[in-house]
């Protein structure tokens, strides 16, 4: 019998670790979805190691801004579309919600046809039949799971991401100058470099991040706890959201890094500098199988069995944390716990974003250039909404006692800058 002077257990330790992984898991999972794999592996095959740099010094940025959005979410019981609406006027709340819409569903199409792509690696099926069936799937999911279920499904499918980190490994790497290459930044201010690394920032910190994890920390305490006097705040669930905010990041941004080490070392140390199809994206995960027979179709299986994994762990993020926001901005009822008939506004944006999204696919763009493009445009649609919640967060007024501490702040702010600097720099380059 334990006491309560007496330790846990390792066991029950780790047990109690795992319950408290969530929304932050869920959400850096997420993070390296296919238009983050495209533009990993894509700035690591055209400047080799030269931003290996962004995965270290992202991290605590990345943590802090999430951290951010989660604390509004619990604080006030409502995603970040609501505390805007309450507190600023509406011109800035239509703006709030068009920019995270309009982002989310432009990575929609993006994500879809690069799941398509990946798809027609193994299958000779046309690509219009590949992205509605992944449309479909992904819309079925989402409305007709309850949200238990559904996150479930979310969390299995984060372990798609195990290929590029075993990758990274299993192969022999120049160590002393990939070291290098992770602590001391390199820079070159050039329109090729500065519109890449707006992508990663974008990728990496993206609107959708924002609202989705506000919001789940709301679903997912409005279920374990009634919400009361309009909040589902203490200090000890501050502590876990801390703990499954570092931890989904920390693994978001080990994988960032993994990917633009294979980047770099398969791709451009073989001299592939530009990914254009999804087959040379596919390559660099040959080392993974060198040895085996049909090592080219094995790299191809594990390459589209991550990409369709993740997508569809993104596409129901981005259509989500859409139709979270314009719910909230119309006091709409918003969860994925509701029926279909229970929430028509929210679930008709979610099918609607999606919809369009998959339209996009079938206007000429080029689904692997689309998912680099669209890492660009969240680098840019990040940097007005990162300023809103850099206020929300540190406000005593709208926060209380649970406002964000001196150096979540300073992160938060210095996030901002950055990303507004890379988007200047990228528009002053062309």
């Amino acid at each position: 019998m334990l006491t309560p002077e007496t330790p846990k257990p390792p066991k029950k330790k780790f047990w109690k670790f795992l319950t408290v992984l969530g929304p932050g898991l869920t959400t850096g999972a997420a993070d390296d979805d296919p238009s983050g794999i495209a533009t990993y592996s894509q700035t690591g095959a055209q400047f080799g190691y030269g931003q290996l740099w962004t995965a270290l010094y992202m991290l605590p940025f990345m943590i802090a801004v999430q951290e951010a959005c989660a604390r509004i979410g619990m604080v006030k019981g409502k995603g970040i579309a609501a505390v805007v609406k309450e507190h600023y006027s509406r011109p800035v709340l239509y703006a709030v919600v068009g920019l995270v819409v309009v982002a989310n569903t432009i990575n929609i199409g993006a994500d879809i046809g690069a799941m398509a792509s990946a798809a027609q690696l193994l299958i000779p099926v046309h690509f219009v039949v590949l992205t509605l069936l992944f449309t479909v799937i992904i819309l079925t999911l989402e409305i007709f799971t309850s949200y238990k279920v559904y996150s479930k499904i979310l969390k299995w499918l984060a372990i798609s991401l195990l290929a590029y980190p075993i990758t990274a490994f299993i192969i022999d790497q120049p160590w002393p100058t990939v070291l290098r290459a992770t602590i001391i930044p390199h820079f070159e201010f050039n329109f090729a470099f500065v519109f890449i690394i707006t992508g990663v920032l974008g990728t990496t910190i993206s609107p959708y991040m924002f609202f989705w994890q506000a919001s789940q920390e709301v679903e997912e305490e409005s279920g374990r706890h009634p919400i009361k006097n309009g909040r589902l705040i203490s200090w000890q669930r501050i502590r876990n959201m801390r703990i499954d905010n570092l931890t989904g990041m920390i693994i978001s941004e080990f994988t960032t890094w993994c990917i633009l080490l294979v980047g770099a070392t398969v791709l451009h140390g073989s001299g592939v500098k530009d990914i254009n199809t999804a087959a040379d994206a596919a390559r660099a995960l040959e080392p993974l199988v060198h040895s085996f027979p049909n090592s080219g179709f094995l790299a191809k299986l594990i390459f589209s069995i991550g990409i369709i994994g993740l997508g569809l762990l993104a596409v129901p993020v981005l259509s989500g944390s859409a139709a979270y926001a314009v719910a909230d901005a119309f006091d709409w009822k918003a969860s994925l716990n509701l029926k279909l008939k229970g929430a028509h506004g929210f679930y008709g944006v979610i099918i609607i974003s999606t919809l369009i999204g998959l339209a996009i696919n079938f206007i000429g763009i080029d689904p692997v250039k689309a998912l680099v493009y669209a890492a660009v445009l969240n680098g840019v649609a990040a940097v007005p909404l990162l300023f809103l919640i850099g206020k929300i967060a540190m406000s005593k007024e709208i926060m209380g006692d649970y406002k964000s501490g001196l150096l979540s702040n300073i992160l938060v702010w210095i996030t901002f800058i950055a990303m507004g600097a890379a988007a200047v720099a990228m528009f002053y380059t062309i």
